[in-house]
C-alpha cells in the first residue's frame, strides 16, 4: 500500500471521543501519515457537558498554511470536519487550491446539521458558506439534513427512494462530484449510505442499532478516508466505514457510564482487517 498523506482540519475536543481525537488515530491507523490543524480547542464536546472551555485557532490557520507552502509541504488528501466559522471555511479552500499533490483528494463531512436542525452555532450565512466548500470537494459525506440544508430541499423525518434520489441530484446540480449519504433508514431495522459516485448510484446497508452515540459522524468520516486513501473504491470504503462504525457502537452499548462517545479503539484490529482485502 502506497503511503499518503492527509491532512484532517477540525477541532480537538480534549475529551469525549469525537474530532481529532478518533481522526487521527482512525487514519495512522489505516496506515497514513496524518497532519492535523486544529480548528479549536475545546476541554470537551458540546453535547452533554457544561461549563466547557473553548479556544478558537482560526488567527492561527493562515500562518501555520503559509509555513507549510513555504516549506513545500503537500498533501494526498485533505478530510475536514466541524469548522466554525465562515473565515475558516475560506482558508480550508485555499488549502485544498494550494497544498495538494499529484492524484489529490478533498473529503468535507459539513459537519453542521442533525434530525432537522443546524447546530445552534450556525445559520444560514454559515450554510451558503459551507456550500462553496462541499462543492469545490471531490467527495462530500453529509448526512440527510446536511443535505436538505445544502440543495434548500425540505427535512423529512420519513422518506422514500425517491426522496434519496432527489437529494443526491440536487447535490449534483448544485456541483457535488461524489456523494456519500450517510443515515439513509428504509426500514425498522436497518439503516445505511448512499454513494453517489462515477458509477451511478447505490446502497449499502446494514444492522440499525436501538443506541446512538456521539462522534460517530467522525468515526465514519475518518474510517471512510483512511479505506479510501488506503486503495478501496468509494463504495467500498463506504461499506467498511459502516461495518466499523456498527462495531464501534456494539463495543459500547452494553457500557451506561460511557455515554459521551464510542469505544473505537478496540475495534481498530478489525478496520485494518477490513483493509486488507
Amino acid at each position: 500500500m502506497e503511503y499518503k498523506r492527509v491532512l484532517t482540519v477540525q477541532d480537538i475536543s480534549c475529551f469525549g471521543q469525537c474530532s481529532l481525537t478518533v481522526a487521527l488515530p482512525i487514519l495512522s491507523a489505516a496506515g497514513h501519515e496524518t497532519v492535523i490543524l486544529p480548528s479549536a480547542v475545546l476541554s470537551t464536546h458540546t453535547a452533554g457537558f457544561t461549563g466547557f472551555t473553548v479556544r478558537d485557532l482560526t488567527e492561527d490557520m493562515p500562518a501555520i498554511t503559509a509555513h507549510w507552502k513555504k516549506e513545500k509541504i503537500a498533501f494526498d488528501a485533505i478530510y475536514t470536519g466541524y469548522l466554525g466559522s465562515a473565515e475558516q471555511i475560506a482558508y480550508v479552500l485555499d488549502m485544498i487550491r494550494t497544498l495538494g499533490r499529484t492524484g489529490f483528494v478533498s473529503v468535507v463531512d459539513p459537519a453542521m446539521a442533525d434530525n432537522g436542525k443546524l447546530y445552534p452555532a450556525f445559520d444560514e450565512a454559515f450554510v451558503e458558506e459551507m456550500k462553496k466548500l462541499v462543492f469545490a470537494a471531490d467527495i462530500s459525506v453529509p448526512n440527510i439534513t446536511e443535505a436538505c440544508f445544502l440543495t434548500g430541499i425540505p427535512y423529512r423525518e420519513s422518506y422514500d427512494r425517491a426522496y434519496i434520489d432527489s437529494l443526491l441530484t440536487a447535490m449534483k446540480q448544485n456541483g457535488a462530484k461524489t456523494v456519500v449519504l450517510t443515515g439513509v433508514t428504509f426500514s425498522d431495522k436497518t439503516t445505511g449510505v448512499m454513494v453517489m459516485d462515477e458509477n451511478g448510484v447505490r446502497y449499502y446497508e446494514h444492522i440499525k442499532l436501538p443506541r446512538g452515540s456521539h462522534g460517530t459522524g467522525d468515526v465514519y468520516a475518518s474510517a471512510f478516508v483512511g479505506a479510501l486513501l488506503a486503495g478501496k473504491s468509494c463504495f467500498d470504503a463506504a461499506a467498511v466505514a459502516a461495518d466499523y462504525t456498527v462495531k464501534c457502537i456494539e463495543n459500547t452499548v452494553d457500557d451506561p457510564d460511557h455515554w459521551y462517545g464510542v469505544k473505537f479503539e478496540p475495534v481498530l484490529p478489525y478496520y485494518i482487517s477490513r483493509l486488507d482485502h
